[in-house]
């Protein structure tokens, strides 16, 4: 997939923009003030495989945290900074490696600043002329940040559009990747939780990455963090713009299967390690497109009946039973890892 070519920019030793990897972000939802609860919370997404994670800054107590904070935190730390200078002043001292807001301290501290435009606090005029928060409002609304930002000699900038439906989302940072060339921070935001939230920012961000578009970005989520960064894991992935950990291939079952497939699947699942080398593994739960997916996976098998046909790279290693054919798989899988 051929990606849109923006400036680079780097938010600690991460890289954004220039042809780098789209990087994963997500934010804590701790109190920031409460140092020992975010950094627990941090870890956890790191262990999920984020790579950027942002910490609200709402007063002097939180900016003072993240020293504590920047100290236990592998992976760069962004402080989220609205209205008040000195948060953000504050922030960069105590650690953070980008702020929202800010200049002269963002020189002197190598940090870049990221623009966030959002449809619930688009500002007043641009809302009325407008009539709403519309692509057009939101990006003109960057792109006065941007102008501010440039006459004060300032380029490392990474922009984010966000509004809570998909088209205007879409619409918005097409039109922003027409505009400058910065790179750009994607999220379809306050899209809900559970499934709903899953299948909107899915629909949203799956339309900007096929166009090329997009170098950071966030699932937003209610609820739980960590799932933000396995659904963006899962997201690039699909989308062929990573290659890493178990990819499982698995029917969606019908009146063929003739078992319940997801048990199996979800043993599978469990058994393989969800990070490090990538493999493909097929798990094929009837004969007429079990085995050609099986035959295209890394490791696979097609179940007909109480047997399976089980497959490596192509090649057709003999029909099992299916207590046999799982065991097979799964030690196939494994060992096919560790040779990686």
């Amino acid at each position: 997939m051929k990606r849109a070519q923006t400036r680079q920019v780097h938010v600690g030793q991460a890289a954004i923009g220039g042809g780098a990897p789209i990087t994963i972000q997500s934010m804590t939802n701790t109190d920031t003030r409460d140092a020992v609860a975010t950094i627990a919370q941090i870890r956890a997404l790191v262990d999920a495989g984020c790579q950027i994670v942002r910490c609200t800054v709402p007063d002097m107590e939180a900016a003072g945290a993240l020293k504590a904070i920047r100290a236990a935190c592998p992976i760069p730390l962004v402080a989220d900074v609205h209205f008040d200078h000195r948060l953000a002043m504050a922030a960069l001292e105590n650690g953070a490696d980008k702020v929202r807001e800010l200049v002269a301290c963002a020189k002197d501290h190598g940090a870049p600043i990221r623009i966030g435009v959002n449809g619930g606090s688009l500002e007043k005029a641009l809302y009325r002329k407008y009539g709403g928060p519309t692509p057009e409002a939101l990006v003109q609304s960057a792109l006065s940040h941007v102008a501010l930002l440039e006459q004060a000699g300032f380029y490392e900038i990474v922009i984010s559009l966000k509004a809570s439906d998909v088209e205007t989302t879409v619409a918005a940072y097409e039109r922003m990747a027409q505009a400058c060339p910065y790179p750009l921070h994607l999220g379809i935001t306050e899209a809900g939780g559970g499934s709903a939230g899953l299948v909107k920012s899915a629909a949203g961000l799956g339309i900007l990455l096929h166009q090329g578009l997009g170098d950071t970005l966030r699932i937003s989520l209610t609820g739980e963090p960590v799932q933000e960064v396995e659904a963006a894991r899962q997201l690039l992935r699909a989308m062929g713009l990573r290659k890493e950990g178990v990819e499982i291939v698995s029917c969606p079952t019908c009146g063929r299967t003739g078992f319940d497939l997801l048990p199996v699947v979800r043993r599978v699942e469990a058994a393989l390690p969800k990070e490090g080398p990538y493999l493909k593994v097929a798990v094929m739960g009837c004969a007429v497109n079990g085995p050609g997916e099986a035959r295209d996976a890394d490791v696979g098998v097609a179940f007909a009946g109480d047997k399976g046909l089980l497959f490596q790279r192509g090649k057709l290693l003999g029909n099992r039973t299916r207590e046999e054919a799982i065991g097979e798989l799964i030690r196939l899988a494994k060992a096919m890892l560790a040779a990686q």
